[in-house]
């Protein structure tokens, strides 16, 4: 498996196209500088030495050294060998919501910003447990299967935004489902899914769907984002706030943290219920319940023994610019010269 080591260092070569641009416009402008001198062929006369072909294979060698350089600095390894690690943890499925509710800023700096964070220390202090994020509006998206790959869990956590869904709403119902779903019911892990939402459930039977993921031994916990007082919902176009949500009769819109409906859900599905304020997310309380369901050996197959491919790289880059030092700009007039193939007229 090849794999690079600092991977965002191969943005550098998107200057290539520049460099190549760069110099078609440098020799357009050496051409017309030349060709105001007089008629092109008496110039060439006037300058024998001067190579007009040279400085485009210098410049070959040029971008193949600097491509090179920027490969071999982003350091290429190779997986020489993959092996099965034991593992043993739970399947966990987190269920983010992503309404325009979310974006209410009674927790700093909104709420959705602030679940996210939440998520992001969950991940941090996870081992061998596996995780999965749903997002959900009026409807719900699978973000990111059931995976280990913690580093990818934060990679996808971070573009989740309230545009993402196009159906706004709030189907917890409906997220619940799918979150089963996308559970492998035959491993034989434990199993719990986590709701980060302010609890305006408008679309389906959320505890219903509770009740019957607790019937087939998932455990569903619920953290209240927001506060029970509320905010209003800011309103943005182009990226800029231009106000708040209001109602058909130009009334603010006040969203509340619907802590009732969050209780009945958690109850209903088995699990925890916990409110996230500024200091506190409450994640801690329920990975403490989620601590007691059952954990199983699993395989999980990686790469390890990766060894570093920068020196070969490298090595082509000083090489190519060795080539490119010394191929001069000027002809040789002693090769120029020798007329391998011209025959002599007696």
């Amino acid at each position: 498996m090849l794999r690079f080591e600092h991977i965002t260092l191969l943005w550098a070569l998107a200057a290539i196209p520049v460099f190549i641009l760069l110099f078609i416009v440098y020799n357009r402008w050496r051409k017309r500088a030349i060709a105001a001198l007089g008629d092109a062929h008496v110039v060439k006369q006037m300058i024998p030495e001067v190579s007009f072909s040279r400085p485009r294979v210098k410049f070959i060698f040029f971008l193949l050294a600097y491509a090179m350089l920027v490969i071999g600095m982003a350091n290429p390894q190779i997986g020489s060998k993959m092996e099965e690690v034991k593992r043993k943890g739970a399947d966990l499925m987190l269920l983010l919501d992503v309404s325009n509710s979310m974006l209410a800023e009674d927790l700093a700096p909104n709420r959705l910003e602030n679940a996210k964070r939440a998520i992001s220390q969950l991940i941090d202090n996870l081992h061998d447990d596996r995780i999965g994020i749903i997002v959900f509006a009026g409807q719900a998206y699978v973000q990111l299967p059931i995976t280990t790959d913690y580093s990818a869990a934060k990679l996808f956590l971070n573009t989740i935004n309230t545009n993402m869904v196009p159906t706004q709403g709030t189907a917890i119902g409906a997220a619940i489902d799918l979150g089963m779903r996308s559970f492998d019911f035959k491993n034989g892990t434990g199993k719990a899914i986590i709701i980060l939402t302010d609890g305006e459930n408008h679309e389906d039977d959320a505890v219903a769907a509770a009740k019957n993921a607790r019937e087939k031994d998932v455990s569903v916990h619920v953290i209240g984002v927001g506060s029970p007082d509320g905010a209003p919902i800011p309103l943005y176009r182009n990226g800029q706030r231009a106000g708040f949500h209001t109602d058909n009769s130009g009334q603010t819109v006040v969203s509340k943290l619907n802590e009732d409906m969050a209780k009945e859900i958690a109850a209903a599905g088995g699990g925890a219920y916990v409110r996230a304020t500024n200091a506190s997310s409450g994640l801690n309380i329920v990975m403490d319940q989620i601590g007691k369901i059952q954990r199983k050996t699993y395989d999980s197959k990686s790469f390890k023994d990766y060894e570093d491919r920068f020196q070969i790289f490298l090595a082509l880059a000083l090489l190519f610019l060795v080539v490119e030092f010394f191929i001069s700009n000027r002809k040789n007039l002693k090769l120029s010269r020798l007329k391998l193939f011209e025959v002599e007229e007696s």
